[in-house]
This record gives structure tokens, sequence and C-alpha cells, in this order.
């Protein structure tokens, strides 16, 4: 395969040169105004007076903060999947199908012929960063690996189709991109995933695979069934694919999962960077090293405003942008973007590392925090405190949820429950230890944990549930979100779902499975 590199550094030299010459906050005032000209004569846009807005100020001033259900209700809703001229000029022909960890609900994401170029655009980008910080890469010599879920469509209406995420990148993918392409079609449309994996571990093998991204749970899953395919144990990924340049990951808090990834790497060239692309819009990219941020993409068909999370659910929340966000601060983050999503509140929390250029931190989910007993933690507390606690007993995680248990009987304290499925077993001592460095770390990064925590006042000590090997992903299939882009939810806030997945793990797996307060084993 002819090695295009060339011609994409060249591409990226002219990127550089214009991003490093421009003020972030001067673009992005004028992506608005871009956007707001082009919505000025949509339903919504003369609902709003779009002509006469001619600032940020103005347009906050006019369009207020609004859910995906407050769209979905409002503009969308009443002529789908046939949406024209409502949010955005003429027809959305494609809609994202999402449905959130922490709800079943499916959403429809509109996505137009202008978020699927200014995809496109962003996947270049990764691509520059890459090349800033390999000079001698030849990505563009070989093949990228995507593995996504099912490409299969559904034909809404004539010319209209819903599906997955990846199924509408691999529909609309550029011609200059579809020779270096992989999976082919006819695999990638699977919809099982144990079958599609069993068939694309052989494939890629006879494939000059050089960048390879998915959701980091998935990535290892399939890692596993390529190493068995190959008889391979201990090996790495330079193993199976030796060209290997760039491992891209996005979805998830990669906290947990790092030390297995880096494992996974040994000797080989390639390196991990982190992406942040929703069904909304590609918000940033890792430009820099592993944790040091990911740069917002602020010329790009998104408009971005920030609303400190605990202004949400006011009747005047304050709306900061580019112009006037703080660090340290965590926000909820809020898109206006060229598929005619206005001021939508997206449901990610993130915080900004440094302002020129804009690097951020994602924090969590709006709705993946535990307050059930007020202890207000967040997404990010509660990644770090499992991560650490892997860290002190040596054993990587593989995937996690946590829930609260709420007390049954007067005079009870109420505690949180984490479900944890480790690579590889552990003594009850060390399940104990995981449990107090779970609770320390807790405590050290927040101060209303530390204070329900202190003497037993409101809270008792977390307790850990062991799963083995298998159990998120044979969850994951029974609830009919197998691979592709389907996270496991982190924290179960919902009894129910919590009990569910407690029941699941000792009725479907044989193995010791304990926690650690109340000496209770089970087989």
């Amino acid at each position: 395969m002819l090695n295009a590199t060339p011609l994409l550094r060249l591409y990226g030299l002219h990127r550089q040169r214009y991003l490093t010459q421009k003020d972030p906050s001067q673009l992005q005032e004028q992506e608005l105004l871009k956007l707001v000209a082009r919505g000025a004569e949509t339903k919504f846009g003369r609902d709003h007076h779009f002509s006469s807005i001619d600032s940020v100020k103005a347009y906050q001033e006019r369009v207020s903060l609004r859910s995906y259900e407050d769209m979905w209700r409002e503009y969308w809703k009443e002529s789908f999947p046939i949406i024209s001229d409502v949010s955005w000029p003429g027809t959305i022909p494609y809609f994202a199908v999402s449905s959130g960890t922490t709800s079943g609900t499916s959403k429809y994401i509109p996505c137009t012929r202008e978020m699927i170029r200014a995809n496109t655009k962003a996947g270049l980008d990764l691509l520059l960063y890459h090349l800033q910080n390999r000079p001698n890469s030849k990505i563009f010599g070989g093949k990228n690996f995507l593995l996504g879920g099912s490409t299969e469509l559904v034909e809404k209406a004539p010319g209209i189709f819903s599906g997955d995420l990846s199924g509408i990148a691999a529909k609309t993918i550029a011609w200059w991109a579809r020779a270096r392409y992989f999976p082919p079609q006819e695999i990638a449309l699977l919809k099982d995933w144990e079958e599609k994996i069993t068939k694309l571990a052989p494939l890629s093998f006879r494939e000059d695979i050089r960048m390879i991204s998915g959701v980091p749970s998935w990535l290892l899953i399939f890692f596993e069934e390529a190493f068995r395919c190959k008889g391979l144990q201990g090996a790495n990924l330079h193993d199976l694919y030796p060209n290997l340049e760039l491992v891209v990951h996005g979805g998830v808090n990669f906290r947990p999962y790092r030390e297995r990834f880096q494992k996974l790497l040994g000797p080989s060239k390639a390196e991990l960077r982190e992406v942040y692309p929703a069904s909304e819009g590609f918000i940033g990219i890792a430009d820099q090293g592993p944790g040091e941020g990911l740069r917002l993409i602020v010329d790009n068909g998104l408009f971005f405003e920030f609303v400190p999370v605990e202004d949400l659910g006011k009747e005047a929340p304050t709306r900061h942008w580019m112009k006037n966000v703080e660090k340290e601060v965590n926000y909820a983050i809020v898109l206006t973007s060229c598929a005619g999503a206005w001021s939508y509140i997206l449901g990610d929390t993130v915080k900004f590392i440094e302002l020129s250029p804009p690097r951020i931190l994602i924090t969590g989910r709006v709705s993946y925090s535990l307050s059930a007993f007020g202890e207000h933690l967040i997404g990010e507390e509660i990644e770090r405190a499992v991560s650490e606690a892997s860290s002190a007993i040596g054993v990587s995680v593989e995937d996690f949820s946590v829930g609260p248990v709420y007390p049954e009987r007067e005079g009870e304290l109420g505690r949180h429950l984490f479900v944890v499925e480790l690579t590889e077993s552990c003594s009850r001592e060390a399940g104990i230890q995981f449990a107090d460095v779970i609770d320390g770390e807790l405590r050290r990064l927040n101060e209303d944990y530390d204070a329900h925590r202190a003497e037993g006042y409101g809270l008792n000590p977390p307790e850990v549930l062991f799963a083995p090997r298998g159990t998120f992903m044979s969850w994951m299939k029974k609830r009919g979100k197998l691979g592709g882009q389907n996270k496991v939810p982190r924290v179960l806030n919902d009894p129910i779902q919590l009990k569910e997945l407690v029941e699941w793990t000792k009725s479907r797996h044989q193995g010791t499975m304990f926690d650690t307060n109340d000496n209770n084993t089970s087989t």
C-alpha cells in the first residue's frame, strides 16, 4: 500500500501553523456566529430571533440551556424521522442511536453532512498530533482498524438512516480513506460481538495494521481473543501487529486500564492517544502525553459553553465560554453544533488544566455521581479511588460498577457496594485492603464523604464484591449491550439495577465472591 504519510505531514504543517496563530476565544465566537447564521431560517432560529444575534452575549440571552429530552420534545419528536429545517437547514440524513450508560432509553442524535465533515477533520487532527510526537511516522502506510459496533444502519425513511455512530462513519468514510479502513464491510456489519471478534482476529493478522481504536474494555477482550487465536501467552501487541503505531481509546476514564495497556504495548513503538468523540460531535484529542489533557477542538462546527456543575438546575445558571472559563472548576459541558443542537447539555463534566491552548480533563458524567447519602462523589474521584486500590494490591481491574445500599432497618447506616472484576484472583486480605484503600482515597479526595464517614456518622465503610473474569461481559450481553460503543455503567444509582448485577454475578458464575465487611462468602 502506498505510504501517504508525507501528504498528511504537509497538511499537518499548515494546520499547526493556523492553530498557533489564532486565539481560541476568537475562533469560538466565529464558530458560534457561523452556526447562528446557518440556522437563522430554521424553526429554532426563527423562534429565537437568530437574525439579530451578533455576539456570544446576545446568543446566551436568547437561547436557554436544553437537555436532549428538551430538544426532542420541543423540536425533533413531532416530525421524526424526517426532520427538515427544524433546528438545522435541510433534512437530517443520519441519526446516531445512543443510550446513556445510566439509562436504557434510546436517543436519536441528529448527524448532518456538516457534522460528518467535522468528524473527518477531527480525525485528521488526531493524526496530526501523532505526527508531532512521532516525526518518523509511517501511519498512512497501512490500515486503520476501527473496533466499533455493528455498521448496519436502519432506514427509518427513504434516504434517512439510524444506527451506531461507527456505522455512520463506515457508510460515509471519505474516498481517500476507504482503502485504509479495516474491517471489511461483511464483518463490520455483524451484530453478534463474540462472532465478530472471532472472525476479526485471524483476518486482522493478514493486514498491515498501523492504528487501532475502540473502547478500552472491548479492545482488551479483542486482544485476548487475538492472542488465543495465535496461540500466544504473555505476548504483547508487537507480536500481533509489528507495524502498529497508534492505539486510540476513548469513551471511558482510562485510569483503571492504563497499566494493562502499557504492558500490552511492551517493546512496540506504538503509543496511546485519547480522544473525546461524542455522538453529538468530536470534542477533543490528546495532543501531548497521557494524563496531560485533551486539546479542545475550537474551530470545527462546535461552540462550547461551560456551566459550573452546582449551577445546573438553577433558574439562571452561570454560562462561561472560552473567553472566561477558569482552571480546575468542575463544569458541565454544553454544545451548540452543526447538527442543530443549541446550548445542549451533553451530560459530561470536565475541568480545564490549561487555557491557551485549551486542554481539559473529563471528570465524569452529570449523572455519573454518587450521592445517595449526601456524600457528593463525582466520577473522577470514584475512578481514582479504584485505580489506587488496584495498584495497592498489584492486580489490574477489568471492570467495575458501584451503587448505594440503603439501610433496611432503623438505626442502620447505608454503604456503597463495589462490584469489581479483576484480571486475576486475589486473597481475602488483599480484598480487605482494596476496600480500605478505596475508603481512604475517597475520604482524602472528598470532604463531604469524609464527614459522612467520620465516626460512623452517616455512612458505613464500602464493601467490595469480587466477580470472576467474564462477569461484566456476560452481564452486558444479557442486557443487549455487548461490544461496540457500549460502556459498563460505573455508577448504578438504581438499587434494582445494582441488585440485578449482584444476583447475576452470584448465580451465573462459579468462584468465591465476598465482601470485605461482613465476612459472608458464597460460591
